[in-house]
């Protein structure tokens, strides 16, 4: 089965380094339809303020690619933080694949959002690690930014894969050297965090795709 990426841009914010982060979610498109990799950002306003949020509609970016949010079959959460699930409630119609662990600690911890979403009225598809959602999609556990974080494999005809990295690594320089420094923010547990940084460098992605940033990492 053919997959296709499709990038879209739905925000920029403020990031702990004071610097201007671009948000992006991710169209993956198949021939029976198309998957959303999150949803970008949405919450209680004072959290947006805190961000200094410029926000766009999921919706709006879709539209650039002729599509709506009708076509999105199901959604993937790399993690439950405001800026990749705040959008979830425009895609009612559709599953939302995320990490029971996941789930678990949003609710622990940040209640408020947990709340602000709705996520009881949400139909989610929960996940226990590893998992096959499609036939070349698929999504790895990588925990240590949070405890439920998962990044997405897109596989090609040849085997190789795309990875939509999340917040596994905010910058590809997170990437290339996990032991380096480290942004505010990119590892809730760093020894975790690392590992899974080598676990995802150990399987040789074709591509890496980034959240928070615009190169893309080619192999």
């Amino acid at each position: 089965m053919t997959l296709e990426i499709k990038r879209l841009h739905l925000a920029s914010l403020q990031g702990l380094d004071g610097g201007t982060w671009p948000v992006h979610g991710f169209v993956v498109t198949h021939p029976g339809g198309a998957v959303l990799v999150d949803t970008g950002v949405g919450g209680p306003q004072d959290v947006l303020d805190d961000w200094r949020v410029v926000n766009r509609s999921v919706a709006d970016a879709l539209a650039e690619l002729d599509m709506s949010p009708a076509d999105i079959g199901l959604v993937i959460n790399t993690h439950l933080h405001f800026d990749h699930c705040g959008q979830n409630a425009v895609f009612k119609h559709a599953p939302f694949y995320v990490q029971r662990a996941e789930l678990d600690r949003m609710r622990r911890e940040a209640g408020e959002l947990y709340d602000w979403f709705g996520f009881m009225d949400a139909r989610f598809e929960l996940l226990d690690g590893d998992a096959e959602v499609l036939p070349g999609l698929e999504v790895i556990t990588t925990p240590g930014h949070t405890s439920g974080h998962q990044c997405v494999m897109v596989r090609g005809d040849s085997g190789a894969f795309d990875l939509l990295i999340g917040d596994a690594a905010y910058t590809p320089r997170q990437y290339a050297d996990p032991l380096g420094p480290l942004p505010d923010g990119q590892a809730s547990d760093v020894a975790t965090w690392r590992d899974s940084v080598h676990r995802i460098r150990s399987l040789a992605p074709e591509r890496v795709h980034f959240c928070h940033h615009t190169d893309v990492v080619h192999r």
